[in-house]
Formats: structure tokens, C-alpha cells, sequence
């Protein structure tokens, strides 16, 4: 089975979208009240996967730049963008 991407934005207006529930496939226990997305989820699949490996690497850009096949600075670069990412969507939630 293929896994789906956490959707984060209304594909009807484009707003951002918020959790109202939550619910257990074990027990069918169900939670709902309205909840922030974390900001990485929303990063981009890509940015999340980019996430993931950086980890996996334990912060070895030099490792994961080897592991991809690309360049020191290309792997910076990508690095920055996401930080830059997270940085915009905190930003955005202490304005609320």
C-alpha cells in the first residue's frame, strides 16, 4: 500500500489546514478538538525525506552529500531551504 502525504493545505481555497481529530485503530478510542500541524509536517515529501536522512546521518552533510551523489554545497543549499522553511512556518504561528 502506497503512503500518503499529510495533507496540510484546503486544495479548495489554498488555507491552511488544522487537525480536529484523532483515532485509535487499536482500541477505537477518538479525540477531537483543534490542533496545530507541526511545522515539519509541513515540509514537502521531499524536505521530510531530506529530514529523515540528515538524521540518519547523524548530521553528516558531508555523509549524506556521499549518499546522494551531489555536491557539499548542493546539500548545504538544501539544508538552508528547509530551514528556512521551518523558520517561515514558526514565524507564522507566534503572529496568531
Amino acid at each position: 500500500m502506497k503512503k500518503r502525504n499529510f495533507p496540510t493545505i484546503c486544495p479548495s481555497c489554498g488555507g491552511e489546514l488544522k487537525v480536529i481529530g484523532l483515532h485509535c485503530g487499536e482500541c477505537d478510542t477518538q479525540i477531537s478538538g483543534q490542533y496545530d500541524v507541526h511545522p515539519i509536517l509541513r515540509l514537502s515529501a521531499e524536505e521530510q525525506q531530506f529530514v529523515m536522512a540528515f538524521v540518519s546521518c547523524s548530521g553528516s552533510l558531508k555523509q549524506m552529500a556521499a549518499d546522494m551523489g551531489l555536491s557539499y554545497p548542493t546539500v548545504r543549499n538544501m539544508l538552508d531551504q528547509i530551514i528556512d522553511n521551518l523558520k517561515k512556518y514558526d514565524d507564522n504561528e507566534q503572529t496568531l
